[in-house]
């Protein structure tokens, strides 16, 4: 146990789902897997274990943005011997080729924060996937005909961007595909910590177009992301 989650060793399997939605992961857990089980409820953040095609898998809500994250993947990994973590999130669209409900396999993650600045001192860390978790998740997309797109992620810290738009001109200059708020500090932890990750996410809004999905729909109607990140959990 630990000040955020109240399982036990062994609650959790060694590949989990991370939503940021405490709802999600309710949906996910009551909807695919089988025999679920609540396993933690310390604030709300829920997390459940059950199968999927025979595989036992979890997944645990983290909340909204990289410190919340932060938390929760670090003591997966070091009180829960957690091995494999694949982020199931929405995402805002910064490229016109990607549209609402395609899903985002994110090969890299540039960051706006500064959570990991005294880690790395004078260097510019790449955060990126794990290729055997991402070339996995293409080869499934495909098998169910579900359109994705791989490539850089940023992280933000601010919803509300103040410059709105123009302030992801130089990262989609650089063929930045979306913008979310957890992925980089996922991809850090899980590389500090020799574990395996993956930021699937589907777009939930352009940034371009306008096009959106609402509240609800985020909660509930994600089957394409949820399903695939399921199978590759199974698969692992």
């Amino acid at each position: 146990m630990t000040p955020h989650n109240n399982a036990k060793f062994g609650d959790y399997a060694e590949t989990v789902l991370l939503p940021g939605d405490p709802l999600r992961a309710k949906w996910v857990a009551e909807t695919f897997l089988e025999d679920a089980k609540q396993v933690n409820s310390v604030r709300n953040c829920l997390g459940y274990t059950g199968t999927f095609n025979g595989k036992r898998v979890s997944v645990q809500a983290t909340g909204m943005g990289q410190p919340s994250l932060a938390i929760y993947v670090n003591e997966l990994i070091d009180t829960y011997g957690v091995k494999n973590l694949i982020r199931i999130g929405t995402c805002g669209g910064l490229n016109k080729k990607a549209k609402v409900r395609d899903l985002i396999l994110g090969m890299s993650a540039s960051n706006e924060g500064n959570m990991f600045k005294e880690v790395f001192g004078k260097f510019t860390f790449a955060p990126t996937a794990d290729f055997s978790l991402l070339r996995k998740a293409a080869d499934l997309a495909d098998e169910k005909n579900i359109t994705w797109h791989a490539g850089g992620i940023v992280s933000g810290d601010s919803f509300y961007q103040p410059l709105g738009l123009d302030a992801y001109k130089p990262l989609t200059a650089h063929g930045i595909l979306a913008v979310e708020m957890e992925a980089a500090a996922l991809y850090t932890i899980a590389a500090h910590k020799n574990c395996k990750a993956l930021a699937i996410c589907t777009i939930s809004d352009c940034l371009i177009t306008g096009d959106e999905i609402d509240a609800d729909q985020r909660q509930t109607s994600l089957t394409d992301m949820a399903q695939l990140s399921l199978e590759l959990a199974a698969s692992i």
